[in-house]
């Protein structure tokens, strides 16, 4: 979601994406859209506003996910543009370490596939993203028109990706020292992610404890959120953040994608998702999630 360092200028064209500094703590953004933020007053920070995201805050700001939650604080306008404003989760950090995972079995909404099923629009940056990683994905057609749907695109990149295996994936992380590591389209399999939580955690088996004892708390307050049990929760994150006294913290972010259940239909956030169903594989991904980081501790 945030930071702040002057390695992001590296990384210019990376899903991790420099904010201009404004105040002396770190402010980074993990793998989202720097032009959507904007470092606000008295520790917090602003995003650009989404009715649907929201939607989500005001009711998340009553359920029991808010401890788990950046709190909001409502509707602010900058140069003539509304903005949420919300607490930038960085703030009891010192140098903090961050890594933004996105959560579920997909990252697109049903309602995209009906969309882009009635009014197709091909387009030549997605393909251009597809043929770089491999040119003989598209079809006979998308090569003739050099552009490709963006359902399509989603789909084929979830499928190079743990999001497929595991329910989740990451997106993207940078250390305390401003080391950037984005390069994660093919990083699918457990031992790939175990390699990669490694490297950003430094091998310390004491933020790992700290990260697990988070995420199994969450799990417990997950399956019992009226909020979850009522909305398909898709595109949305889960961002870690660490520093050298070994303080850690994860939250959810990021709920532009996350959808309130029509109420003849109920998901369990773990079953697979088969067009029609809404399930978001949020709750399989979260228990692969744990079992991920449980077996980077020592065995007893």
């Amino acid at each position: 979601m945030y930071y702040e360092n002057s390695a992001w200028k590296k990384h210019k064209t990376s899903p991790l994406l420099l904010m201009a500094p404004k105040t002396p703590q770190q402010l980074m953004q993990v793998a989202g859209h720097a032009g959507d933020f904007r470092v606000g007053d008295y520790g917090t920070m602003l995003k650009k506003f989404c009715e649907r995201e929201q939607q989500c805050y005001l009711r998340l700001m009553k359920d029991a996910l808010r401890p788990f939650v950046p709190a909001y604080h409502g509707v602010v306008q900058q140069d003539e543009e509304d903005y949420n404003m919300m607490d930038n989760l960085l703030n009891n950090f010192s140098t903090p370490a961050v890594m933004d995972c996105k959560m579920g079995s997909r990252t697109y909404l049903e309602e995209e596939l009906l969309v882009a099923r009635e009014r197709p629009q091909p387009r030549h940056d997605m393909y251009e993203k597809m043929v770089a990683v491999d040119p003989e994905v598209p079809t006979v057609q998308e090569r003739a028109q050099q552009a490709v749907l963006k359902t399509r695109y989603m789909q084929w990149r979830e499928t190079l990706s743990s999001t497929s295996t595991l329910g989740f994936r990451i997106e993207g992380f940078q250390k305390s020292n401003g080391e950037c590591h984005t390069n994660f389209k093919r990083t699918k399999s457990r031992d790939q992610v175990t390699e990669a939580f490694n490297n950003f955690v430094e091998s310390n088996t004491h933020i790992v404890w700290g990260y697990l004892r988070w995420l199994k708390q969450l799990r417990q307050v997950l399956e019992t959120s009226d909020f979850f049990r009522a909305h398909e929760v898709v595109g949305s994150s889960l961002l870690f953040v660490h520093d050298w006294t070994g303080r850690t913290g994860v939250w959810m972010i990021d709920f532009a994608k996350t959808a309130a259940l029509p109420s003849h239909i109920t998901v369990d956030h773990r079953s697979p998702w088969v067009e029609g169903n809404r399930e978001d594989g949020y709750l399989w991904g979260l228990d692969n999630l744990i079992d991920t980081l449980a077996n980077m501790l020592p065995q007893t």
